[in-house]
């Protein structure tokens, strides 16, 4: 008998209205914590879609009652890549339990429900009204399953009551307190609970229940889970306020660059504010830059005009600045494209050293991808981003790689000579420069296409859909050479061999951000963790070094940056979220939050992992529009016979769309450094 009352929810704490959603439907979430605004009680969307306009969710009370009910208010074609509208609530570990509902289907097209045994918005089970009765559906990935249906008659006119009972692999459900529907399944054992659908429902009143037993072994996995993790968390250093910097008018969100302006050893941070051109995000263009120290906070220059509107961290794309010494003289400049130029400013003044003219625009812009409304927005290149490369075979890297936003890249040299242009479909978002054939000069892998030292395409994916989020390549497999790990929104995770040949490749949700690192130290080889983003938002995977699925979660929060961090030497990296309180934090590779920052009023919106105490261990930055705050570890690092410096992606290629990495690589104490 299930008799313990789990979870209850009659709606009536949430004010008439929408649910919190994100008025732009942007890509904020992608890489800054940016919640919807609002009462949400213990409720959460798990979707991000760009196509929607207005709210998902509304509280409404219908038949002029002043009960209050959750209604569905979207139309959404159950297309495999389309994810139903959903809204999670309940724990993921619940086992056995019964969900009692009452809902409104307000309309017999296509089918609206409920979803239990929760793990994801991929992963559970589905209980939908359709025209002809109930259907009982699994879904797997994009996998949606029928194990069950039953012809009955319902009425939209009418609130329907529904009974679900899970039992191991049996379910049982009934209908206005008939039986109707059982079936047998034990792919899902565990989960939470949805409300989801094709269609506009209502939903009235619901709660969950289970019995002693139940309950008991509930509770039993609570302590033994509280207490591993208690465990765990006295392994690692905590988080300790290291420095607090101003931004004062002139923050941004993550449109940061760090680097060495003086020529020593102090460390600067460049932060870009923009405006907008044209059409949403796509012609974004740099309006101030101003330099400050990372030591003292003092401000070093400042070019443009600062201003405090929050339009200046409302950006989804990269702007086009990096720091790099790039004419060797052992000091950095500051790289940035600006009113159709790109300019070499000194490091220590911000004065031009060198700029030189955007290319134009001649192609046709019918011919190429992405260009909105068929025409190019301007006679020259309003640049996307900017990587240094090395395609010359010099020394050092000193190439320049410049890009708009989805169909071309020009390479130049440091002396503004153009060396070869490319484009053949999409771009993807940041290509990878590697020297894949030890040749001294690098390849460039853009979205699907590898690109030799001269701009020849040396081999594409067999793919011509969606593009390239983020790119890792490097020894993530013992078995290999060097491989490529990508993730290309809706076209999946991959692995790739430098040759092209797919290893692997998953469509688990909108594959967005990747991370490469020893996040479990016991496995052979490296370990890949990924994120989704459209449609199902927030699912964190954890790969082993064949690509092969280790363990999933679904976060109930954005921004989940899930950058390695070396955190406390001992070569066992850390992954980085957010800095959010709750959900944020530092998470280890079997997916437990082990190191949380501390509530103190700490800028949650953006981070970043970098060594800034000057210990090898990683330091967090994060920060918002006001303020910029570090903090390091609150013990020291334990004496080792060697020092853990894991070979991590350049500070002079800083993107949003960068794939993260920690190779390990230890260091003698003698030679350090």
């Amino acid at each position: 008998m299930n008799d313990i009352l789990l979870f209850e929810e009659d709606f009536s704490s949430f004010p008439l209205g929408p649910f919190p959603y994100d008025r732009e439907h942007s890509a904020m979430g992608e890489y800054h914590y940016y919640p919807d605004k609002g009462y949400r009680g213990v409720w959460h969307d798990p979707v991000a879609n760009y196509t929607y306009k207005g709210p998902t969710w509304i509280v409404t009370n219908p038949s002029m009652e002043s009960n209050h009910v959750m209604e569905l208010s979207r139309i959404q074609e159950p297309e495999a890549k389309g994810t139903l509208p959903t809204l999670v609530s309940g724990d993921t570990d619940w086992r056995d339990y019964q969900l009692t509902i009452s809902l409104r289907p307000l309309s017999t097209d296509l089918y609206s429900g409920v979803l239990f045994r929760y793990q994801s918005s991929l992963r559970h089970y589905g209980l939908f009204f359709t025209r002809e009765g109930l259907e009982l559906h699994r879904i797997d990935l994009l996998e949606r399953t029928v194990i069950g249906a039953c012809a009955l008659s319902w009425s939209p006119d009418d609130f329907q009551h529904l009974v679900i009972t899970l039992e191991g692999k049996n379910i049982s459900i009934f209908h206005e307190g008939v039986l109707v529907l059982t079936a047998e399944d034990g792919r899902y054992e565990r989960g939470a609970i949805a409300l989801s659908g094709c269609m506009p429902t209502q939903y009235k009143k619901l709660s969950v229940h289970t019995n002693e037993k139940g309950l008991r072994i509930l509770e039993q996995e609570k302590r033994s889970l509280k207490t591993r993790l208690e465990q765990k968390r006295t392994q690692f250093p905590g988080m300790k306020l290291h420095r607090k910097i101003s931004l004062g008018s002139f923050g941004a969100g993550r449109q940061i660059r760090f680097g060495h302006l003086a020529g020593t050893d102090e460390q600067f941070f460049v932060i870009a504010q923009h405006q907008r051109r044209v059409y949403k995000d796509r012609y974004p263009f740099i309006s101030c830059l101003t330099a400050v120290s990372l030591e003292t906070g003092e401000v070093l220059w400042q070019v443009g005009e600062s201003r405090e509107d929050e339009d200046v961290i409302h950006l989804t794309t990269d702007l086009p600045f990096q720091i790099y010494d790039i004419d060797g003289d052992g000091a950095d400049e500051v790289i940035a494209s600006w009113d159709f130029k790109i300019f070499f400013l000194d490091g220590k003044t911000g004065a031009v050293k060198f700029q030189m003219d955007t290319p134009f625009n001649s192609e046709p812009a019918d011919t190429l991808c992405g260009v909105e409304f068929g025409h190019h927005a301007f006679d020259r290149l309003n640049v996307d981003s900017i990587r240094i490369v090395n395609v010359s075979g010099k020394d050092r890297p000193s190439d320049l790689l410049i890009k708009d936003r989805y169909a071309r890249l020009w390479i130049y040299d440091n002396q503004g000579n153009l060396l070869w242009t490319f484009s053949h479909n999409n771009t993807g978002h940041f290509p990878y420069a590697y020297d894949f054939n030890k040749d001294g000069k690098d390849e460039i892998f853009s979205c699907y296409n590898m690109i030799d030292s001269k701009g020849n395409l040396l081999w594409e994916l067999p793919i011509s859909t969606d593009h390239t989020d983020e790119i890792v390549i490097g020894p993530i497999d013992p078995d290999e050479e060097d491989l490529l790990a990508i993730v290309s929104g809706w076209e999946g995770f991959m692995l790739l061999r430098p040759d092209g040949t797919i290893l692997k490749r998953t469509i688990n949700g909108h594959g967005q951000r990747i991370s490469v690192g020893n996040f479990l130290p016991d496995m052979r080889g490296l370990e890949i963790c990924t994120t989704t983003y459209w449609g199902s938002q927030g699912i964190v995977y954890m790969h082993n070094c064949k690509g092969e699925e280790l363990w999933h979660r679904e976060m109930r929060s954005n921004g989940a940056v899930i950058a390695p961090v070396n955190w406390d030497g001992s070569s066992q990296d850390l992954i980085l979220l957010s800095a959010n309180v709750k959900s944020g934090g530092l998470m280890d590779g079997e997916g437990n939050v082990v190191v949380s920052f501390p509530d103190d009023g700490h800028p949650e919106l953006c981070c970043e992992v970098l060594d800034v105490t000057g210990d090898e261990r990683d330091d967090i930055i994060v920060w918002d529009q006001k303020e910029l705050w570090v903090y390091t570890q609150d013990r020291e690092q334990p004496e080792r016979e060697k020092t853990y410096v894991p070979v991590k992606y350049p500070m002079y290629n800083a993107s949003n769309y960068r794939g993260e990495y920690c190779f390990p690589r230890f260091v003698k104490k003698s030679s350090e450094k």
